[in-house]
Parts: C-alpha cells; sequence; structure tokens
C-alpha cells in the first residue's frame, strides 16, 4: 500500500474516530434522556405546578409530556407506583393521611407530618424532591356577608347552622378521613346536603348561592374575589399540606439531573405567590403553562 492510500485511510478513521468522540449533539442528548410525564389533580395550582416541572425538566433536555387534570390523589400516586407518571405535586398532609393512612395526630405538626411522610414515601418507593415553600390548606369558607350577620368566624361557630346548609366540596373533600367526615367528628356537625364537583364549579356554586359553604383552598384567591371568609379551625381538625414534588424513586435514581432540576424550586415559593399564580388563571384566565414559564423567566431558573 503507497504512502497516499496509507494517508488517506489514517484521515478516513481520524474522522470516524472523532466523530464517535465528539460530544453528543443537543438533539442526541434529549434522545438519551427520554421522556418525563408529569401528572397534576383537578385544579389550577396543580396545573401551574406541574408546568413549572415540565419547563424545568424541558431545560435538561427531556421530552415532556404534562398531563394536565389527571385525576385525584390516588390516580396520580398509583400512577407514579405503575411508571405511567414520573412526578408530579403533592401535599403532605394528604399523603399523610390518605396515601400512607397514617393516624391523625392530637396537635398537628408540620415538621412531624413532613419526616412521617417523607420516610413513608421513601419505604413506598417515592422520594420527595422539592418541599416548594408554602401550604394550600383545606379550609371551610362561606360568605363574608353572611359570616358577619351572623358572628361566625371559626368552624365550632356553625353549631346550630350547620343542619340547614348545604357543602359544596371538591371531589375529594367529602370522602376523604382527614376532610369533612374528620370535621363532622370532631365538631359534631351534621350538613344539610353534600355537593362534590370540582374546584371551579365549587367556587361558581357559591358564588351563585348555590351552597353555603365550601372546602376552599387556602393559595386560592376566589376566596378575596368571591368575598369568602376562611373559618378558623379552632379544633385542629385539618392537616398540613405542604407543597411538594414527589418523584418515583426509581426514576430519581436514573436520572439524578430530573431530580436535582426540580431541587431547584425548594423553598423558592411562598403563599403570596403562589396565590398570585392562582389569580393569573383564575381571574386574567391566563394558560397554566404561560404563567408557570413566566415565573421561571422572572426568578431566575431558566432563560427566557
Amino acid at each position: 500500500m503507497n504512502m497516499k492510500i496509507l494517508l488517506a485511510t489514517f484521515v478516513v478513521l481520524a474522522v470516524i474516530l472523532s466523530g464517535c468522540t465528539e460530544p453528543a449533539s443537543d438533539e442526541t442528548a434529549d434522545a438519551v434522556k427520554g421522556e418525563v410525564v408529569i401528572g397534576s389533580k383537578l385544579f389550577q395550582e396543580s396545573y401551574i405546578l406541574a408546568h413549572m416541572a415540565g419547563i424545568m425538566l424541558e431545560e435538561e433536555g427531556y421530552e415532556v409530556d404534562v398531563k394536565e387534570g389527571l385525576g385525584g390523589t390516588l390516580v396520580n400516586y398509583e400512577g407514579l407506583k405503575q411508571g405511567t407518571v414520573d412526578v408530579y405535586a403533592e401535599y403532605t398532609g394528604t399523603a399523610y393521611s390518605q396515601i400512607l393512612k397514617e393516624p391523625a395526630l392530637e396537635v398537628w405538626d408540620p415538621e412531624v407530618v413532613y419526616q412521617v411522610t417523607e420516610e413513608g414515601l421513601n419505604a413506598d418507593g417515592v422520594v420527595i424532591v422539592a418541599d416548594l415553600g408554602f401550604e394550600d390548606a383545606y379550609a371551610l369558607a362561606v360568605k363574608e356577608q353572611w359570616a358577619e350577620e351572623n358572628n361566625v368566624v371559626t368552624i365550632s361557630d356553625l353549631e346550630g347552622y350547620s343542619t340547614e346548609m348545604i357543602v359544596g366540596t371538591d371531589p375529594e373533600f367529602a370522602q376523604r378521613e382527614d376532610g369533612l367526615p374528620r370535621i363532622n367528628e370532631l365538631y359534631g356537625l351534621e350538613f344539610m346536603e353534600v355537593k362534590p364537583t370540582v374546584a371551579n364549579i365549587m367556587y361558581e356554586a357559591i358564588k351563585n348561592d348555590e351552597v353555603d359553604i365550601v372546602s376552599a383552598y387556602t393559595t386560592d384567591t376566589r376566596n378575596e374575589v368571591f368575598d369568602l371568609r376562611i373559618l378558623n379551625d379552632d379544633k385542629n381538625a385539618l392537616p398540613p399540606y405542604d407543597a411538594i414534588f414527589v418523584m418515583s424513586a426509581e426514576f430519581a435514581e436514573e436520572n439524578p439531573d430530573a431530580a436535582a432540576a426540580l431541587g431547584k424550586l425548594n423553598g423558592q415559593i411562598d403563599t403570596d405567590t403562589m396565590r398570585s399564580l392562582n389569580y393569573q388563571f383564575d381571574v386574567e384566565k391566563r394558560d397554566a403553562e404561560d404563567i408557570a414559564r413566566e415565573y421561571l423567566v422572572d426568578n431566575g431558573f431558566i432563560e427566557a
């Protein structure tokens, strides 16, 4: 073989080898990281948080599928367990009582609830990858005018009124042990009728006087927009509900950069911020993904 042929052969081999060792293109990197499925519950806050997680993971090179309004707590959690969902936003009190079936504490301590929840989820193959920094608690709310006229400030003050009241709740609160049954048991209340429905219809129902009281969310700005009074849970019936991102432990182990990306949101969203994001969805009628992206850009998590 002459020198020219040897040189040509060397060049070809060098090109091939350099192609094998070059850093993967963005497209290749994306393909390697694969798809992330993000679940969400049936209300605006969960939509926004799901898209927030999705955008953060897209920045890491994942292909993201956000299942907006996938279902309630157990639908999302079972999806996590079965591998059809990789991550979703949950709440400590809900995980504590509904998923882990832990007994009610005599005095609800947010730190105890978080610790027990984290340990229980870990044992079940699920990890908390971010404690977002705000609580979205369940609460009972009535119209401010009615509360003022009847001097109702606490849930205990509903005694004598409850048997004439229709309660609107979200799909879970009417049945779950840490919801209305717990309130009825601890306060000795009995309501005339209970109407479970999705959150949007529930809030519209009290606005239109179709129900008298609702299972409100404390970060929901419709409480102010519809002039509702949140009643003080004076007997401490309801647990704390700190917002967290939960992820399949298997997925987190296989994709540590995904867990790390969501970990950047740890402690970054306070109650007022979440309330303002919900306001943009409910009142300004903005798209959940747009709200999430704007928050992430404004706070330096991603570039515009």
